[in-house]
């Protein structure tokens, strides 16, 4: 009778939930999260530009001036702050000139980088620019350090943004009579790679004659930011900042998630839960690289006058079947949706010195945050995340002390709660959480130092497997809804946190 008392007493505490507790220091705000983290990416890449964000004038689909009507207001809905274009590896070898004028003239090249499939041109500067514009969001032109000349790309600066003279001339005969804003300028991508193959030290010298040459007009500013460092290069960042700091305001870091490597990636669906722990496991190395990056700059730049820029990031799997491989296709599923709060968590506990990040890619590419096909358009998993995360931009950090599970697969162990939280320019506290563990929920206790919570609500991204996604056939199968699992009691916000789920908590 004993042993069958104790067997059930053991039974009990099995199926109770694994506790976690986070305190939020409300009286203690920390940096600001710039807007900027919740930036996107766009290159000239498979269907990401044509099909996806251009269809040109005369399509069937509806459109604005050639821009898809329902990719246009799918964007709006998520305040895009900034749009990185128009690479990547495409911009290494972009020649500006050859997008501008008229659309009939310009000339159709072929895409070394992506497919081997020809680029027409017909999406250049001016139709970036106004694209930008027509979201609201902030342009980020990635210039051509590969095999453009200096010249080249101060004369497309000068293009952009200059009130008068001979370029400013031939804006207006192409279309547009004052200078666009120009926030960010690119020092080249990825010089490393597909942007020359170079040894940091001459990339710094490269970086710093180009940057030179970039001279906007007198009271316009135009940031310049250098193309950085891939995933734990510390060497990199190390050169750049010693050898070239002076000449650039910020350094993009590229860090893709892969559950395995370069050569087999791994599928975006239909994988098991060792690929799910072992590419979350993956997304969190960000956080130690960011720690590492940072470090380094601080040495050179303690006032943090530069900005550390996270301008490719996201999830990287084998292709779709059936696709061209150089077009970079794939699903989006609930798994990605957990890299994608965990990464802006991450963002967010380093906001002292990460300032931008660019997701790749806005449309149809790798972490997509929309798919079309004709004139139909699914917005993913990611998109949804991004939009629940909406209240941090420009919002003030809170610290916080988390206590969590671990969860544990196979040779994979990670916490199973990732956490931050800020307030808005209202006063509202957000925290927005993420529980890893596929298979448990989560009780967790929230705490505030230097505020007494009075309401709480929420919403939930959430689903039965761990590659639930939205196709053409069910685009709404994985959609936020409200979540009611949180309550104050005592002053204290307790929730329970399903498997596998996204929860954004409004507490105030």
């Amino acid at each position: 009778m004993r042993a069958l008392s104790l067997v059930l007493l053991c039974s009990i505490l099995s199926a109770q939930p694994p506790s976690a507790s986070l305190t939020i220091k409300a009286s203690a705000p920390g940096p600001k999260v710039h807007r900027q983290i919740f930036g996107q990416f766009a290159e000239h890449l498979g269907f990401g530009i044509y099909g996806g964000i251009w269809v040109g004038e005369d399509s069937k689909i509806p459109n604005t001036r050639g821009y898809r009507n329902d990719v246009l207001n799918a964007l709006r809905n998520l305040k895009v702050p900034v749009v990185r274009w128009p690479g990547g590896c495409f911009a290494d070898e972009y020649n500006w000139r050859e997008g501008v004028g008229p659309r009939s003239k310009r000339p159709v090249k072929i895409n070394t980088h992506w497919g081997g499939v020809t680029e027409p041109n017909s999406f250049g500067t001016h139709e970036f620019m106004e694209f930008a514009e027509l979201l609201g969001s902030e342009a980020y032109v990635s210039g051509n350090v590969g095999n453009g000349a200096p010249r080249e790309m101060a004369e497309w600066v000068e293009y952009i943004t200059s009130p008068a003279g001979s370029l400013a001339d031939e804006r207006k005969a192409n279309g547009r009579v004052t200078p666009w804003k120009l926030p960010y300028f690119g020092l080249g991508n990825e010089l490393w790679g597909c942007g020359g193959n170079m040894r940091p030290e001459y990339a710094a010298d490269v970086t710093r004659r180009y940057s030179t040459f970039i001279k906007p007009p007198a009271g316009v500013t135009v940031m310049k930011m250098a193309s950085g460092p891939s995933d734990a290069d510390y060497n990199w960042t190390e050169v750049f900042m010693r050898d070239a700091s002076k000449h650039f305001d910020g350094i993009g870091l590229h860090y893709y998630t892969l559950p395995g490597h370069w050569a087999k990636k791994g599928p975006a669906y239909g994988f098991d839960e060792n690929a799910w722990a072992g590419t979350l496991s993956k997304t969190l190395k960000l956080d130690e690289y960011l720690t590492r990056h940072a470090a380094i700059m601080d040495k050179y730049d303690p006032a943090k006058r530069i900005w550390l820029g996270v301008d490719e990031w996201g999830s990287w799997y084998d292709p779709e079947p059936g696709t061209n491989r150089g077009f970079l296709q794939q699903q989006n599923t609930l798994r990605d949706a957990l890299i994608a709060a965990m990464n802006i968590n991450l963002f967010v506990k380093h906001a002292t010195r990460v300032k931008m990040a660019n997701i790749a890619q806005m449309v149809n590419v790798l972490q997509a945050m929309i798919f079309t096909k004709e004139e139909k358009i699914v917005l993913t998993p990611t998109y949804h995340v991004f939009e629940m995360f909406q209240p941090y931009m420009d919002s003030t950090s809170l610290g916080i002390q988390l206590t969590t599970p671990w969860y544990n697969k196979d040779q994979h162990t990670i916490p199973a709660i990732s956490a931050s939280a800020v307030r808005d320019g209202a006063g509202k506290m957000y925290a927005g959480l993420a529980n890893a563990d596929p298979n448990r929920s989560i009780a967790i206790e929230i705490r505030l130092e230097g505020a007494v919570p009075a309401k709480v609500s929420g919403r939930i991204l959430t689903a039965g497997t761990m590659d639930a996604r939205n196709t053409f056939e069910q685009p709404n199968a994985l959609i936020p809804t409200t979540f009611d699992g949180a309550q104050i009691l005592n002053g204290v916000v307790k929730a329970m946190l399903p498997p596998k789920s996204v929860v954004m908590l409004n507490i105030e």
